[in-house]
């Protein structure tokens, strides 16, 4: 750029996970697996629930949409991830950018929304059972993953209205695989303190909203059915074990990098990594090698196909 311009960069450079070039081959073909098998996995589980009138149900409705929004979250980082292990100058557009901060924040925060109805849902069915169909009807279910899609979308909205306008005209090295708000918002030609503490808010306000309405739910389910008898306390931790799990696998690395008043870079790429490539993955292998009905599902249409295919 030339000297005394100070309109917006072109492009910024990621400086990776790391330099040395046989770990980057190593992780080249981790990563390359690993979201291999997010998308097969996300995507075997939404056609699963499509096709089987038997998974028909609310939770799988949500299921299957958490699915797709874990396939979606994980594409939005990791191809470009993958594919930097392979290059010299790790380059991304200002756009590029800018989407990925909108994309991130966008299916992160639907996510999050979606982890809540969840967890509401498993409150209803245990804790109201009598009530559940009339409660959880179809129209209902359908408008409380819009209103999750809306609110991730007001709230990456707010974070890139915020970054948007700001001044980049010096360096443009981002010590990330991808572009994260706070080190993006280093680079800016301008204090950005202010700025910093209402992001984190913003970020840090939603996540841990969520996070709590989830536990909520949860600690409400045991607490009403460790009233009534042993039998149904060990079902229920049975059923809710592999919500709560996801929730927070996916809820303690957001909250530790938005709230979290140090930040320390190698513990920044791991947990970014962690809810990024590995989070994704785990969430339809803990829901499908925990649920009765799921392996049921999959023999039904192994054992289909077979009779088919002689």
């Amino acid at each position: 750029m030339e000297e005394g311009n100070q309109s917006v960069v072109s492009e910024f450079i990621f400086q990776g996970l790391c330099a040395f070039k046989e770990l980057q081959i190593f992780l080249l073909l981790t990563f390359s697996t690993l979201y291999l098998l997010t998308v097969v996995g996300n995507l075997f589980v939404v056609l699963l629930i499509i096709r089987d009138h038997h998974l028909h149900s609310p939770m799988y409705f949500l299921l299957a949409n958490l699915s797709f929004v874990d396939f979606c979250l994980s594409s939005v980082n990791t191809p470009k991830l993958t594919t930097d292990l392979l290059r010299e100058n790790k380059t991304i557009s200002f756009g590029g950018c800018m989407s990925q901060i909108f994309c991130v924040h966008f299916f992160g925060g639907t996510e999050m929304v979606l982890l809540v109805t969840m967890g509401y849902d498993r409150y209803v069915a245990i804790c109201k059972p009598l009530r559940y169909s009339s409660i959880m009807d179809r129209q209902k279910c359908i408008w409380l993953v819009l209103i999750g899609w809306i609110i991730g979308f007001v709230h990456a909205m707010s974070q890139l209205i915020m970054i948007w306008g700001l001044p980049f005209c010096g360096p443009r090295i981002v010590d990330s695989f991808f572009c994260d708000i706070p080190l993006v918002m280093k680079l800016a030609c301008m204090d950005t303190g202010t700025l910093e503490i209402l992001i984190n808010a913003d970020s840090g306000v939603v996540a841990t909203t969520c996070f709590i309405l989830v536990m909520i739910s949860y600690i409400h389910i045991l607490l009403t059915v460790f009233l009534h008898s042993q039998d149904a306390t060990s079902k229920a931790l049975f059923t809710c074990t592999s919500h709560i799990i996801v929730v927070v696998l996916f809820f303690g690395p957001c909250i530790f990098i938005y709230l979290w008043p140090v930040s320390i870079t190698w513990v920044d790429k791991f947990l970014a990594v962690f809810y990024t490539v590995i989070t994704p993955l785990l969430n339809p292998a803990i829901y499908t090698l925990r649920n009765k009905e799921i392996k049921n599902a999959i023999k039904y249409l192994m054992n289909k196909d077979v009779i088919s295919s002689t």
